[in-house]
């Protein structure tokens, strides 16, 4: 049965009317959240620690910026618009000795709930609204007057109207504009690590690398090898995003189509698909979520050496130039809607 899609008529401000919700942290989610919500006439402060330098750019967008404490013993709902790894000491530290019954902890990611870095009191509402896209994408379509899918879920919910909230929150930042669906804590936050891991992120940067690297190593250009491994891609994801994989296989070359549906599957194999249920497995079982607490712990040297390695890849020395022939693809200044907490 296709999922119940929730639209701008089956959500409603009001239920924030005379509410004030603090978004903790105006980082990427936190300064689209806080910014929409605020044009869509829902009051807003934002919490952050006293040295943070979100402080300055939150308070250039007129924002009430309190101590973390302080907004959240001011809010009736609280968004913990922080870092996965971060939000446990920012929620032992400040939010929790302030989590008076009657309140609503929100989130945009299940992590810190599905895997119990948080366990919240019983007597506040838990809810999530995820949208499905970065904040400045968030921010960008609400500006545009159009909205990022988003997804929402209701962990706990004593005052029986936390669904009313994430739907009139979800509103309140253009999400109902795009459609929300109701999921839960767990499918969303497995579903999202798994697809970062396997296909958005790992899968689609290890297969532009491999690519790159098996015609370099046949003695082809690294500009032919560049542009065919990583420029062109956004051309064939954008036809896919606009009308799913059979448009794009409309709008492409019958021998460009007779190679992906013949040769496609035979590079993501049966190997590829196995990796991919381990992968899967990892996360369900925790193992994932485990490493990588342990690993931020530690000083993070595993992931900074890995992060390292890929920004020494050749691709990234040849794209640069390329793209500095292309200046109207160079990226965007977004660092500045980014600030950590």
């Amino acid at each position: 049965m296709p999922a119940k899609i929730y639209t701008d008529k089956d959500a409603d401000l009001e239920t924030l009317k005379g509410k004030t919700c603090a978004v903790i942290g105006f980082g990427s989610q936190g300064h689209a959240h806080a910014l929409n919500l605020k044009e869509s006439g829902v009051n807003v402060v934002i919490g952050l620690y006293p040295e943070s330098k979100s402080r300055a750019v939150a308070k250039e967008r007129g924002f009430e910026v309190l101590d973390t404490a302080e907004a959240v013993k001011r809010a009736d709902i609280i968004f913990m618009a922080v870092p996965d790894l971060k939000i446990a000491d920012v929620y032992e530290r400040d939010v929790a000795p302030n989590l008076t019954k009657g309140k609503t902890l929100l989130f945009s990611h299940g992590f810190a709930i599905h895997f119990k870095t948080i366990v919240p009191p019983k007597d506040v509402d838990v809810i999530m609204v995820a949208p499905k896209g970065p904040g400045h994408i968030v921010r960008r379509q609400f500006t545009e007057g159009k909205g990022v899918p988003s997804l929402i879920a209701i962990y706990q919910n004593p005052s029986k109207k936390a669904k009313k909230t994430a739907l009139a929150w979800a509103k309140g930042i253009g999400g109902t504009r795009g459609g929300v669906f109701e999921t839960t804590f767990k499918e969303e936050t497995e579903t999202d690590l798994f697809g970062e891991q396997a296909v958005l992120c790992g899968g689609t940067s290890a297969l532009i690398q491999a690519g790159y690297e098996t015609l370099i190593e046949a003695g082809y250009q690294p500009e032919m090898a560049y542009f065919e491994c990583l420029h062109e891609l956004k051309l064939i994801v954008d036809l896919i995003n606009e009308a799913g994989i059979s448009g794009m296989r409309f709008s492409i070359s019958e021998t460009a189509k007779y190679g992906d549906i013949s040769v496609g599957p035979k590079i993501i194999g049966k190997a590829v698909k196995a990796e991919m249920k381990r992968t899967l497995k990892n996360i369900q079982s925790g193992k994932f979520a485990k490493e990588w607490i342990a690993e931020y712990k530690t000083g993070r040297k595993n992931y900074n050496r890995l992060l390292k390695k890929g920004e020494q890849h050749p691709i990234e020395k040849v794209g640069a130039r390329l793209r500095g022939l292309m200046p109207w693809i160079q990226r965007k200044n977004i660092k500045g809607a980014q600030a950590a907490y």
